[in-house]
């Protein structure tokens, strides 16, 4: 499977008594799709996953897998902790329930990239989904280079990676230009998006397309198909929606803006995530 188009890491609606409104996630789930998304992610950071309980994340699970046999889409689903084993064992309950997983470079421990590659090698041997790497510095404390990233998109079960290291950086310019055969550098940070899509990404992990989703695909298909001007003035208004979005931590504005427009049942995030402030809302409504 090749992954490249928009793909929408889905939030985790909460209902009025703090549950998970799995009638508005499933809702959500058929609405980006059909505004042209070309796949579904959950269990993502966007989805307050770390403050789901294990019950919790296996309901969300089954909401966007039931989704994926109904819609024949891809779904990528989030897995895995700072330690391989544990990692490895979440994996194990993904065969045949989705298309791939979302698995970050360790976080904390810090193991040096020696040790993401031993890392990501074990899961690649032991996992019965592709891999995507997370790579997000800023999140986990620790880098993954372009080397690194050559060497982890060369291992039998690695298929991309979601690069969110804040900008375009040297290695993201590097690895986009001489990246392992098969391999997917899908842009993470939305704000650069069209940035990495003229840099010939195949595509993104991005929040703000739960909003106008047909304009993100349409940015992507117009950068795949060289309509640069097209490309150019989507891709600026996007980069300027996706700032305001996350203006406050993801996903606070962006369930201030779900709710604002009726399409979740309430703004709710968890703690340690705080509601997003009205005037940071108001910012993303106007600019929509």
């Amino acid at each position: 499977m090749t992954f490249s188009g928009v793909l929408v890491p889905l939030i985790t609606p909460f209902a009025a008594d703090g549950e998970v409104a799995a009638e508005a996630l499933e809702g959500l789930a058929h609405a980006v799709l059909d505004g042209g998304a070309s796949g579904l992610v959950a269990l993502g950071t966007t989805a307050e996953a770390a403050m789901l309980t294990e019950k919790e994340r296996r309901a969300v699970v089954e909401v966007c897998a039931r989704v994926r046999r109904e819609r024949g889409a891809t779904l990528v689903v989030g897995a895995g902790s700072s330690g391989t084993r544990g990692t490895a064992e979440a994996l194990r309950d993904l065969g045949g329930v989705a298309d791939a997983a979302l698995v970050a470079v360790p976080s904390f421990v810090r193991p040096g990239e020696a040790g993401v590659l031993a890392h990501f090698t074990e899961l690649s041997r032991r996992s019965p989904v592709p891999l995507i790497v997370y790579n997000v510095p800023h999140r986990t404390g620790q880098a993954a280079g372009a080397a690194a990233l050559r060497e982890i998109g060369a291992l039998p079960a690695v298929r991309g990676v979601k690069q969110a290291v804040g900008g375009v950086d040297a290695d993201t310019v590097a690895l986009l230009t001489d990246p392992p055969e098969d391999f997917a550098v899908l842009a993470g940070d939305d704000a650069f998006l069209s940035a990495l899509l003229a840099l010939g990404a195949p595509g993104g992990i991005v929040a703000t397309a739960h909003l106008c989703t047909a304009d993100f695909a349409a940015l992507a298909e117009a950068w795949r198909s060289g309509d640069a001007a097209r490309a150019r003035a989507l891709g600026h208004r996007l980069s300027a929606l996706a700032a305001a979005v996350f203006a406050e931590p993801n996903p606070t504005v962006l369930k201030g803006v779900l709710h604002a427009r009726g399409l979740i049942p309430t703004p709710s995030v968890r703690l340690p995530l705080l509601p997003a402030r009205r005037e940071s809302v108001e910012a993303v409504l106007r600019l929509l």
